[in-house]
């Protein structure tokens, strides 16, 4: 009898109802409680490898001082303002699936070495395709813990091997915090320092992969790699970085993908509404643009902003909410996925405009499905389904990238039945409706922060 149940089982539906009331929850439960919920590591159980490794910072300030010029050359205005942070070593896992294993077998008790060559000696483990993976959690939740079912997944279904990046968290830390740790790790795949345990990995067997925010970050390192080779010197095949010691090429990846991908932090589109039926998270509340948290030892922050992951100021800024990006040129093939979820209006804008500009984008979307349904709901389907042409696309891009060409299809929820839609006319706003939209969000945000702050119990606010 209830409305989905035309498109849901029982199950789904019961998923769905529980993660929404908590989702609804107290709001008077504190940012840094719920976060460290969310961090704590279950351990290692079932069929996958995982190999812990820490990716050491280089010497040079090169990175940070490239990242900080990409930002203000991208910026959308001259009030852009954000804190610039510094760099440091990042702790990462590698992994694959793991044969000969069973759904409970725990983690062997041998080295990270170790691990890591079982991981590639595995029989899984049939390409080279290496995906460099980010989790969601909206920047503040989670960690590369909570997301080793789908990573060991992916990497079965891409017949390759997965690195997993434990970037810092905000509200801690702030845009461009994770960005800057997140390309740090690009270059450390092209080019290991001297203790890691992997050998050099080419861009062309490299493809960028994340849920949610992660899939944010996947977008906006893709941009910022976009803008360095858009202002490289006349000549030079690639832009060029000093890391470790040498100078590297910085080229592109293979291809890059997301699944829910949160590309619009304004979070100003349609569909927030509209499509509420289908998600558990919670739809923004119309004149009630500031954030409600409780407060506590990490939040509000010092100094004060008025969003967990960025200065209010850079809301609209392209390597923030790539939603706004104006040019994809360039770009090697994506592949954008979502539910009939709260941000599908952000992936059907970012997909349409990127084929628009010649882009291979390959766009799916499931029918009723939720936010990040394949992780939540992954005896689905549906979910195989997904998975499986996550991996597939992402082995295409690195062992025959010629057969990619845009394509689009919405898969209903029970049959799986496929129907074929234009990429390039998917978008239900134009892109200067959706940009203006999201300036109108920020105008808003920034209102009401302003009379927020000054009941804020830090001095000197």
């Amino acid at each position: 009898m209830s409305p989905t149940s035309s498109k849901w089982d029982l199950q789904t539906e019961l998923t769905v109802l529980t993660l929404r009331s908590l989702m609804d929850g107290d709001s008077s439960t504190s940012i840094g409680k719920i976060q460290k919920l969310t961090v704590k590591d279950p351990g290692v159980k079932g069929r996958m490898w995982v190999s812990r490794v820490t990716i050491p910072a280089p010497p040079e300030d090169h990175l940070r001082q490239v990242l900080f010029k990409a930002i203000d050359e991208m910026k959308d205005s001259l009030e852009d303002a954000y804190t610039k942070p510094e760099l440091a070593s990042i702790e990462a896992e590698w992994t694959g699936f793991n044969t000969a294993a069973h759904n409970e077998t725990p983690e062997p008790r041998i080295s990270e070495e170790e691990k890591y060559a079982s991981l590639m000696a595995d029989p899984s483990r049939t390409s080279n395709t290496t995906v460099l993976y980010f989790h969601g959690g909206a920047y503040y939740l989670c960690d590369p813990a909570t997301h080793r079912v789908i990573c060991s997944r992916l990497a079965k279904e891409a017949c390759g091997r997965v690195l997993s990046v434990r970037y810092r968290l905000a509200p801690q830390s702030a845009f461009p915090t994770q960005l800057l740790d997140a390309f740090m790790v690009y270059l450390s795949l092209l080019y290991p320092p001297g203790s890691s345990l992997h050998e050099a990995v080419p861009a062309t067997d490299i493809v960028f992969a994340g849920d949610s925010a992660g899939g944010n970050l996947s977008f906006a390192l893709l941009q910022l790699l976009l803008q360095l080779h858009r202002t490289k010197p006349a000549g030079q095949a690639n832009p060029r970085i000093r890391f470790h010691g040498r100078e590297v090429d910085v080229p592109l990846p293979a291809g890059v993908t997301a699944t829910s991908g949160w590309f619009d932090i304004t979070r100003s589109m349609p569909s927030l509404q509209t499509n509420a039926q289908y998600d558990y998270l919670p739809p923004p509340t119309p004149g009630n643009e500031v954030q409600k948290i409780a407060h506590d030892d990490i939040w509000p922050t010092v100094p004060p902003r008025g969003d967990t992951f960025c200065d209010l100021s850079m809301l609209c800024h392209a390597l923030v909410s790539p939603l706004a990006v104006k040019s994809w040129d360039g770009a090697p093939p994506l592949w954008l996925n979502s539910g009939e979820e709260m941000l599908s209006d952000e992936h059907t804008i970012v997909a349409a405009r990127a084929a628009q500009q010649g882009v291979r984008v390959t766009w799916e979307q499931y029918e009723a499905m939720p936010h990040v349904f394949q992780m939540l709901l992954d005896r689905l389907e549906g979910s195989k389904r997904c998975m499986r042409s996550w991996g597939e696309f992402c082995r295409k891009c690195v062992e025959r990238p010629e057969e990619l060409s845009t394509n689009g299809k919405r898969i209903e929820p029970k049959t799986l039945k496929e129907t074929t839609v234009d990429v390039t006319k998917l978008a239900s706003l134009e892109y200067e409706d959706a940009v203006k939209k999201m300036h109108e969000a920020k105008r808003r945000r920034v209102e009401g922060w302003e009379k927020e702050a000054k009941a804020l119990p830090i001095p000197n606010v």
